[in-house]
């Protein structure tokens, strides 16, 4: 069993087993990761990676005060990142991609699939707060209150970012699907 080590104020340590966090966090780590990159390779290194990273250093003092909180959000980021590297490389790499001939809408994938895609690349654009609390509440199920107690705010906070975060996912997606022809409700 691997044990991690925990600073304490005082310059004490306490060592909690490695095996029972991921136990007691892994699903909903894993959970979070999918709902953001829409892959379960994703899930899986970003819950890897999590993991893997607190076994290699002394874990931050914020991890002693509230663990799941802190690899809740260490998911979020790290899945925000690697969503917001995926669209980098899509625009940057794959010259080939560039130089062939367009493929018409019946080439795509059914309706749905483009539209996760674009719900996807829509989070990714939100701000790291904003997705947080989206997340918790729409795919772990969580009610403001239990949200602002998570997260250290008021349940008014939360809120407002829920509704200024659907707002804006909301007008994100607008704009991303009349950019899509195949969602247009025309073929080009």
């Amino acid at each position: 069993m691997s044990t991690i080590m925990i600073p304490r104020a005082g310059g004490e340590t306490l060592t909690k087993d490695l095996e029972d966090i991921f136990r007691e966090h892994s699903r909903m780590v894993y959970r979070t990761a999918y709902s953001i990159t829409g892959s379960w390779q994703d899930a899986e290194d970003v819950l890897q990676t999590i993991f893997l990273r607190l076994l290699q250093r002394d874990v931050a003092i914020e991890f002693m005060k509230n663990p799941g909180a802190y690899l809740y959000r260490s998911a979020v980021n790290l899945s925000l990142n690697i969503v917001q590297s995926r669209k980098r490389n899509d625009i940057s790499g794959d010259l080939e991609r560039l130089e062939a001939p367009a493929v018409a809408a019946d080439a795509y994938t059914d309706d749905a699939d483009r539209m996760q895609r674009l719900l996807l690349d829509a989070i990714a654009q939100l701000r790291p707060k904003m997705v947080e609390i989206l997340i918790l509440h729409y795919e772990h199920n969580y009610s403001d209150a239990q949200i602002a107690k998570m997260l250290g705010t008021s349940r008014g906070t939360i809120a407002v970012t829920l509704y200024r975060a659907k707002a804006r996912l909301k007008k994100l997606m607008l704009r991303a699907s009349s950019n899509t022809p195949a969602l247009k409700g025309g073929k080009s």
